[in-house]
């Protein structure tokens, strides 16, 4: 053996017996596989050593003792599928007839959704583009070198395959939700359904377009239903399902997905160069999207009394209640 070469430590039993004392509060493992992992770091185990055992040995004589034992540093890996919903799939068969019967009317259905939130600077934007040199961002991406944040919140016409992106500049409320959805009415869904009486909304199950959100029901009551006068129906994608729609139609796949290929590599450093990568978004199937900047200041935990949710004129649907209803208008006559 060359001379300087280290030579490993001989094996003792009795400091085997120690390191696992001392790691075996932090051994965590499989009971199927059989799998073993070590919570804490070889530096803490170490230092445990030498405390509570005086033994002195190095971080690769411990890793190599460790791995003898099938103990090595693991990660979290996604393989648990949690119980879905019993009525899953009475959902989707239900949103799927919804769909279809608003299609055969020829009335309008909107898929609605929040992005991401964006922070406004030279941070980095994930992905890659064909360029000479690559744009220099900031080597850390904190919230206080940020400008602003935008929040991008999707309408997606199912029908038409357009897209219509309203961005916010504070939070994503149930407020803001629905502003987006009575700036579509006003500007895009009066002229393309001038006679439909009713509007119909695929949302998920949770956040500010929750099914859970008495403001977003209210909203939905003020903004579209009585000031537009049309019934507004509301099926939410089953908790936890949004992303697993076998028949892929909404916000996610079919408009966010290609606005996040639009902006790729591109550091977000201002509302304008937001906007301007929504309004290029196109693609070969002629998806064509609108934009616009929402400068409201939107207040978080507003609540809505029993009172006042006793004025609105819901009516839930027979099959999933929870995730199926429609809002009336409290005005006859229509402006759509």
């Amino acid at each position: 053996m060359r001379s300087g070469t280290p030579q490993r430590q001989k094996k003792d039993p009795k400091v085997e017996e120690k390191l696992l004392a001392v790691v075996d509060q932090e051994v965590a493992g499989h009971p199927a596989t059989g799998q073993l992992w070590v919570c804490q770091s070889l530096d803490k185990i170490q230092r445990a050593l030498q405390e509570q055992a005086a033994v002195e040995l190095s971080r690769e004589t411990i890793r190599g003792l460790l791995n003898e034992q099938k103990i090595r540093p693991k990660s979290n890996v996604k393989r648990l599928h949690p119980e879905p919903h019993p009525d899953r799939d009475r959902q989707f068969h239900y949103l799927n007839m919804q769909r279809a019967a608003f299609a055969k009317a020829g009335w309008p259905s909107i898929s609605v959704d929040a992005k991401k939130k964006e922070w406004l600077g030279n941070f980095l934007n994930r992905g890659r583009q064909w360029c000479r040199q690559a744009t220099p961002v900031n080597t850390h991406d904190f919230p206080s070198y940020a400008s602003g944040q935008a929040i991008p919140y999707g309408i997606y016409d199912v029908s038409d395959n357009l897209g219509y992106v309203a961005v916010g500049q504070s939070a994503d409320t149930p407020e803001f939700a629905v502003d987006a959805i009575a700036w579509w009415c006003q500007h895009f869904g009066q002229v393309r359904y001038p006679q439909a009486p009713e509007l119909l909304i695929l949302a998920d199950g949770g956040g500010s377009n929750g099914y859970r959100p008495r403001r977003w029901k209210q909203q939905l009551q003020l903004k579209v239903a009585d000031a537009f006068g049309i019934a507004v129906t509301v099926c939410h994608y089953p908790t936890g399902a949004s992303k697993w729609n076998p028949r892929p139609v909404g916000t996610r796949h079919r408009l966010f997905s290609q606005i996040s290929n639009t902006w790729a590599a591109t550091p977000l450093t201002s509302y304008d160069v937001v906007l301007d990568g929504l309004r290029s978004t196109k693609t070969s199937t002629g998806l064509r999207v609108q934009a616009s900047l929402f400068p409201a200041i939107y207040d978080k935990g507003l609540s809505v009394t029993d009172e006042e949710m006793e004025l609105l004129l819901i009516e839930t649907h027979a099959v999933c209640p929870q995730w199926n209803y429609t809002i009336r208008p409290r005005k006859t006559g229509t402006n759509f």
